[in-house]
């Protein structure tokens, strides 16, 4: 049987994800639901092996992924070589429970006039009300009598399931051109993740900035069609997604596990926030701010340009107005997802909304380390936005899961320089530092919510961190539980520079990258901040995060970045447990 939908009336409704309009057909249809009867949750591996590589490559030059799960659905992704691509020849996807897709469960059609430059030749199908809830499902596309490689999904458990456990993987800072994915290749293996959470930098606006890029990996540059070393437009942002996924690794994990994602600044500009003096984008470090005469239209096209290519490049269920001329209208990103009643996940945007720094736009002295300012408790000082912190505020509000988590960018907690408990000097002013009366305002929130198992999810500084977050950090003590909000763990960079790189790079003397690295040490940072439980801002790589009934448990790897090889050397650089009902942080 063949399920025709009402063209015009799906078109209205995919627009919201800049989905593709499809026509469903299989043998069953019952408001899209299919009776599998008590099948089982597959936990394996697809099989490719019947699949003919060289032609699959060619033609799925990105090869496949799923991502933003449901109860009922996932959005699957693929993008067709635009050398093959053919304006008479429809796209058929397949879902199969097998892992070689033997046995078609439901097909689809797209038709020729829905794949086209318009999106860069992606094609992104939304298959909520199609699947079946807490299930793996297999998956692959045909164009051309020609299949993809074969990749694997899964949906959500029904929102008030009782879950018993569930493993999460959790990515951020992934610089092409500063080392390999090997830790990548980890994470694809491992069949015991759930899901894959990717908290933002997902590409990098630059192919050279000396500050952190310093491009030893003579086989990862990147040539950008504007010719420059910076993205300036639409075609340049599209060019680095392309780069990016055309890695082997990354393409395997991706399409292994369904993916949650969201950005951080480079999908945009380093260190970028909103102007709204000028309404436009704030990008310290652009050319279009340093050399173009910081034109506010042409910033503010360029965050129209980036966020066109997130949502075109990446497996996203977010809404999108096409018409919009202005990118607070254009795209919503943040969102929630609900793991049974074992957690509930906030996804955060914590750089399209937010407020300039509270120092200045200066690097070195202004956004880190800043000297001689007072301004970071400023109330108008915001790093959400006030639509997006009530959401935010209502939704901790309305969460009934055993655990409540946010997916954030920047470190949460207070790092600095103090002395008793009183901060002397912030470290960095482009994370949460920068914006403490926001901070204090979220934390009476998550009070008021009542909230006894509480996690914060966090990237962006290329290290590990576990900490405490604390309502009031002038009480120096871990036992003080009345003063404990919840846990933070940081997960590090995938490739990106890490801590002690960046200030190599950057420091202006020898006496000077020496001072920098003695404050930054573990033991410094520890004894300034003693509510950090673990810090190491030495090596790359990736972490898991576990949650069952008693207990999560946060589990930090370093993978070596500096081979291709398939199985480079990784480590567990640590292992810690938050009990369920208690504040504390335990080695596990």
């Amino acid at each position: 049987m063949t399920i025709k939908m009402n063209r015009r009336k799906f078109l209205g409704a995919s627009a919201a994800a800049l989905a593709t309009p499809y026509a469903l057909k299989t043998t069953q249809a019952q408001a899209g639901f299919f009776d599998f009867g008590a099948s089982k949750n597959i936990a394996a591996l697809p099989d490719n092996s019947q699949i003919n590589q060289e032609q699959a490559r060619r033609v799925f030059d990105l090869s496949v992924t799923s991502g933003d799960p449901t109860s009922t659905g996932v959005m699957l992704w693929t993008h067709i070589n635009p050398e093959e691509y053919d304006s008479n020849e429809t796209l058929t996807f397949q879902i199969s429970q097998d892992p070689a897709c033997e046995y078609v469960l439901l097909e689809g059609t797209v038709d020729a006039w829905d794949i086209s430059a318009n999106n860069d030749y992606t094609v992104k199908i939304d298959l909520d009300g199609q699947l079946n809830p807490n299930e793996t499902y297999y998956y692959r596309f045909i164009y051309k009598d020609v299949s993809s490689r074969i990749g694997r999904c899964k949906t959500l458990p029904l929102e008030d399931s009782y879950l018993k456990s569930l493993k999460l993987a959790v990515l951020t800072c992934q610089d092409y051109t500063n080392g390999y994915y090997g830790a990548l290749n980890y994470v694809a293996n491992d069949l015991n993740i759930d899901f894959v959470i990717h908290l933002g930098d997902f590409i990098y606006e630059t192919a050279g900035d000396p500050r952190f890029q310093s491009l030893p990996f003579d086989d990862r540059t990147i040539i950008l069609p504007s010719d420059g070393v910076v993205a300036l437009g639409v075609d340049d942002y599209r060019h680095l997604y392309k780069t990016y996924r055309s890695d082997l690794n990354l393409q395997l994990a991706m399409e292994v596990h369904t993916w949650i994602l969201t950005t951080d600044d480079h999908e945009t500009a380093n260190d970028c926030y909103w102007d709204y003096e000028r309404d436009t984008l704030g990008a310290p470090d652009h050319p279009f701010v340093t050399e173009e005469g910081n034109d506010a239209g042409a910033l503010r096209q360029l965050k129209l340009d980036s966020q066109r290519a997130w949502v075109e490049y990446t497996p996203t269920r977010v809404t999108v107005n096409e018409y919009a001329t202005h990118p607070h209208d254009f795209t919503q990103i943040y969102r929630n997802f609900k793991f049974g009643d074992l957690f509930e996940l906030f996804m955060l945007d914590t750089r399209t909304y937010r407020t300039a720094h509270p120092c200045g736009e200066n690097d070195i002295f202004s956004r880190y380390l800043p000297l001689n300012c007072h301004n970071m408790n400023n109330e108008s000082q915001s790093m959400m936005g006030e639509v997006q912190f009530n959401w935010l505020k209502q939704g901790l509000q309305d969460s009934t899961a055993k655990w409540t988590v946010l997916g954030n960018q920047t470190y949460m907690g207070r790092m600095a320089a103090s002395l008793l408990g009183q901060p002397l000097a912030y470290i960095n002013v482009d994370a949460w530092d920068g914006y403490q009366y926001e901070r204090d305002r979220l934390m009476e929130a998550v009070r008021d919510a009542n909230l006894e198992n509480f996690v914060v999810l966090t990237g962006d500084l290329h290290t590990y961190i576990s900490s405490y977050v604390k309502y009031d950090y002038g009480h120096l003590t871990n036992l003080w539980w009345r003063n404990i909000a919840g846990v933070e763990f940081m997960t590090p960079s995938v490739t990106s520079s890490n801590l002690f790189e960046m200030i190599s790079n950057q420091a202006q003397s020898l006496e000077q990258k020496q001072q920098l690295l003695q404050a930054l040490s573990e033991g410094a940072i520890r004894i300034n901040n003693p509510h950090i439980c673990y810090f190491n801002s030495t090596q790359n790589g990736y972490s898991t995060l576990e949650f069952n009934r008693d207990y999560c448990e946060w589990t930090a790897y370093s993978v070596d970045k500096n081979t291709n090889s398939d199985t480079p050397s990784r480590t567990m650089v640590k292992r810690q447990r938050k009990h369920a009902g208690w504040a504390w942080l335990d080695n596990a």
